[in-house]
C-alpha cells in the first residue's frame, strides 16, 4: 500500500477525561494519529453530560466496581457506524460487551479488526471474590483476541503469557511518557511544606485505582509501622476507587488520600516526592511507574511482570520478592538520599529513551500491515 491516510475507529469503554492507563494511552495514539492525518472516529460510552451522537453508546456501571462503566450496543447499531464512517480498520481496546459487539460488526462487514490488551482481568477476579471466575475470564479473553485479526501488548512479559496461554498473533505496542511534563525541575517545596515536611521529612508517593487489585495492603502496613516507629513521612496516594474511603480514615496517622490530579498538578506531587511506591502484581505494563522515572523518582516495587521491565533491581530502585515485608527496604531508602538519587538520575535517563513517537510507529505500522494483508490477492 502507498502511505495514504487511513479510516480508523478506535473502540473502547474508557477515554480522556477519564484517568487511567489504558484512556490516556488511547487518548494519545488519537491524537498522534490524527497529526498524521488519519481520520479516526470512536465509539466509546457515553460519558456524564455528553449530548447523545453517534459512536457515543449507553454505559452501565460494573457491578462490583461502579466507578468503571460498561458501553451498550447491539452489533447492528455499530455495523451501522462503520458503514456510515467507511472505516477501514477497528481497533478495539477494551473487551466488554461494546468490544464483543465491535468485534461482531467488524466481522460481519469483512473490517479487519486489530484488538488490543491491557489488563489482566483475569487476575482480577481474585480481588473481589470471584476466583471461579477467572478461568472462565481466561477461555472468554484468548476467544476474543483470537477471533481479531492481531493482539497488541505493551510488555514482553505479557507477550510472553498470552502465547503461552494459546493466544495466536500477539505483537508488542510499547509505551512512551512525556519527559517535559514529567521531569524533576517541577519539585514544588511550597506543597512540600504544606505537609509539614521538613528538611528531613520524606514524601512518598502512590499513584494509581485505590482498589484490591492494586495491592496496596504491604505498603500501608509497612508505612505505619515505621512511622510509628519514628520515621518522618507521609504517605501520598493519588487516584481513586473502592478503597478510598478507607484509606482516608488514616490521614492521622500520615496517609493523605488526595484523589484523582491531572495535568501539571499531577506532575508537582511526581516531582515533589522522594520516592514511588508501587505494590501492584497485576500489571501489563504500569504507566505511572514510567512516569515516576521521567520524574527522577527511586522505585520501590515488586518483581512482578510489567513492572520488572521497567525498574531493574539496584539500578532504578529496588525490586521485592512477591509477599515478602516492604518495612525494611522502605526504610533504606527513606534514609538513604544518595541511594535515592542514584536510583532516580537512572530511571531519568531510562524514561527518556522511551519515546511516544516510536510507539505510534508501532501502531500505526501494525494498521497498515492489517490493511495491505486484507487487500493482498488470494
Amino acid at each position: 500500500m502507498t502511505e495514504t491516510a487511513m479510516r480508523i475507529t478506535l473502540v473502547t469503554e474508557t477515554y480522556p477525561p477519564e484517568i487511567n492507563g489504558v484512556a490516556i494511552t488511547l487518548g494519545r495514539a488519537v491524537e498522534a494519529l490524527q497529526a498524521r492525518g488519519h481520520e479516526v472516529t470512536l465509539i466509546r460510552p457515553r460519558q456524564a453530560g455528553e449530548s447523545p451522537s453517534p459512536g457515543l453508546m449507553p454505559a452501565l456501571p460494573l457491578f462490583f466496581y461502579r466507578q468503571v462503566r460498561i458501553g451498550c450496543a447491539t452489533p447492528i447499531i455499530l455495523q451501522r457506524c462503520l458503514r456510515d464512517w467507511g472505516s477501514e480498520i477497528v481497533h478495539i481496546a477494551t473487551e466488554g460487551p461494546l468490544g464483543l459487539a465491535a468485534l461482531i460488526a467488524a466481522r460481519r462487514l469483512h473490517i479487519p479488526a486489530v484488538t488490543s490488551f491491557h489488563t489482566n482481568f483475569d487476575q482480577y477476579a481474585a480481588h473481589y471474590g470471584l476466583s471461579l471466575l477467572g478461568h472462565g475470564a481466561r477461555i472468554y479473553l484468548r476467544a476474543f483476541h483470537n477471533a481479531g485479526k492481531l493482539t497488541l501488548v505493551p510488555s514482553q512479559s505479557t507477550l510472553d503469557r498470552l502465547q503461552a496461554q494459546g493466544f495466536q498473533q500477539v505483537r508488542r505496542w510499547g509505551r512512551g511518557v512525556d519527559t517535559v511534563r514529567f521531569h524533576p525541575q517541577w519539585r514544588d517545596d511550597a506543597l512540600r511544606e504544606s505537609l509539614g515536611l521538613g528538611p528531613e521529612g520524606r514524601l512518598l508517593l502512590y499513584v494509581g485505582r485505590l482498589a484490591p487489585e492494586k495491592n496496596l495492603t504491604p505498603l500501608i502496613t509497612a508505612f505505619r509501622t515505621l512511622r510509628r516507629n519514628g520515621l518522618r513521612a507521609v504517605l501520598v496516594l493519588v487516584g481513586d476507587g473502592p478503597l478510598r474511603p478507607g484509606f482516608s480514615r488514616l490521614s492521622e496517622e500520615g496517609i493523605l488520600c488526595i484523589g484523582m490530579q491531572r495535568g501539571m498538578d499531577l506532575a508537582r506531587w511526581y516531582a515533589s516526592a522522594d520516592l514511588f511506591c508501587f505494590p501492584s502484581c497485576s500489571e501489563t505494563f504500569g504507566n505511572v511507574v514510567l512516569e515516576a522515572e521521567a520524574s527522577g523518582l527511586p522505585i520501590l516495587a515488586y518483581d512482578c511482570p510489567g513492572v520488572n521491565e521497567q525498574v531493574s533491581d539496584a539500578v532504578h530502585g529496588l525490586l521485592l520478592p512477591p509477599g515478602s515485608d516492604w518495612a525494611p527496604m522502605l526504610q533504606l531508602l527513606s534514609k538513604d538520599s544518595g541511594l535515592r538519587q542514584k536510583f532516580g538520575a537512572a530511571g531519568r535517563l531510562r524514561a527518556e529513551s522511551q519515546s511516544w513517537m516510536h510507539s505510534f510507529d508501532v501502531l500505526e505500522a501494525a494498521y497498515r500491515e492489517q490493511l495491505g494483508s486484507e487487500l493482498a490477492p488470494p
